[in-house]
């Protein structure tokens, strides 16, 4: 980094707050020294915790407030009673230019809404889209949306697809990353007329991405793409069913290593590589879901974070303020609109056929 980076912080979001977001940031601000932190929350809370860390006390402000989004509360209740939260004050202060990013541990939905309200979506974004990075077994990918839209059209999809390779291209540093499709086949045929859609409108289009069409659900392990998208609803229950089956086979794992003497053995020889494996599908070295779309940068940790992990999370909205992810999506939505896809052959002779068809029963009528 080149330059300063401020990030605001909800110090009172989370299931440990404020101390492991205190925790967290120190952590972070050892790691990124450019970066410096206005901290929301109770500040009779917050002080004595910060002075713990003296670097992340010099680089700090803390501001108070005593009122927070509870983890129960509903969007609705957030947006009317939560703009004077710690939630919602981060946010004001990347709306009034003050950061350029807040990060949360706080109520996913009321995060999300909030956002939207505040920060309003880009030019040429109909939809904010949560996004995340996920390991696989070839390093790690970008999946999109992972719940923030339930149904989404196919400009919907078009429009996440721009915005997760902008966000492969800053956070994974890949010139032009790999984007699919998530769909029940690999062949055209296969899905709805909404996926069939947007996969037409991707192939014909002239953006900074190598888009291979559609990939199935365990293309979501092995890490054959960069950039998986697809819609909030699939991708909410595809992410949580991928975390319910690491937990499930590292239960087992233990149990089966605990079974006897002999595996008891076998497990200190083993025990390196098992490490190995336990911090790659660890979800805190994979903190930090992004909100995309918005005209400011939000990113939501993990409820139950650990300290490294809401610094993690903090490290990736560095690293979106320091390569201007926002400009990033701004220029291919530029870049896709001024490409408009042109109508094929086959196209062209349909709505001829179709508009002569049309005058013959126009004369019939008369």
């Amino acid at each position: 980094m080149t330059r300063e980076i401020i990030i605001s912080l909800d110090a009172m979001g989370g299931d440990y707050a404020p101390q492991i977001v205190i925790e967290g940031a120190s952590i972070a601000r050892e790691r990124l020294l450019d970066v410096k932190f206005i901290i929301f929350g109770d500040e009779t809370k917050i002080a004595p915790l910060v002075t713990k860390y003296p670097l992340l006390k010099e680089n700090c402000e803390i501001r108070h407030t005593d009122k927070t989004v509870s983890a129960e509360a509903k969007p609705g209740q957030a947006l009317r009673r939560g703009r004077t939260s710690s939630m919602g004050l981060a946010i004001q202060s990347v709306k009034d230019g003050e950061a350029i990013a807040a990060v949360s541990a706080g109520n996913t939905g009321a995060l999300m809404a909030m956002g939207k309200f505040m920060l309003k979506t880009m030019p040429g974004i109909d939809r904010p889209a949560m996004t995340s990075l996920l390991p696989t077994s070839r390093g790690e990918s970008i999946m999109l949306d992972l719940g923030a839209n339930v149904e989404c059209s196919e400009e919907n999809l078009v429009q996440f697809a721009i915005m997760g390779a902008a966000f492969a291209r800053t956070v994974l540093g890949l010139s032009k990353p790999s984007v699919a499709l998530l769909n029940v086949g690999v062949e055209e045929l296969k899905g709805n007329e909404v996926i069939k859609n947007a996969d037409r409108m991707l192939r014909d289009a002239n953006l900074p991405m190598n888009y291979t069409g559609f990939t199935e659900g365990h293309g979501l392990a092995n890490g054959y793409v960069d950039v998986v998208v697809t819609d909030g609803f699939t991708g909410n229950v595809a992410l949580k069913t991928a975390e319910g089956t690491a937990r499930m086979i590292a239960g087992m794992l233990k149990d089966a290593l605990e079974d006897s003497i002999f595996s008891k053995i076998g497990y200190l020889f083993a025990k390196p590589a098992l490490m190995g494996l336990k911090n790659h599908l660890d979800p805190n070295n994979h903190n930090g879901a992004v909100f995309l779309g918005l005209n400011g940068l939000v990113i939501k940790s993990h409820g139950s974070a650990s300290a490294p992990g809401f610094a993690s999370a903090i490290g990736v909205a560095a690293d979106m303020a320091a390569h201007d992810l926002l400009g990033k999506i701004s220029e291919d939505l530029k870049l896709f609109e001024s490409h408009p896809e042109d109508e094929s052959d086959e196209e062209k002779a349909d709505a001829a056929a179709l508009s002569v068809a049309g005058e013959e029963i126009k004369d019939k009528v008369i």
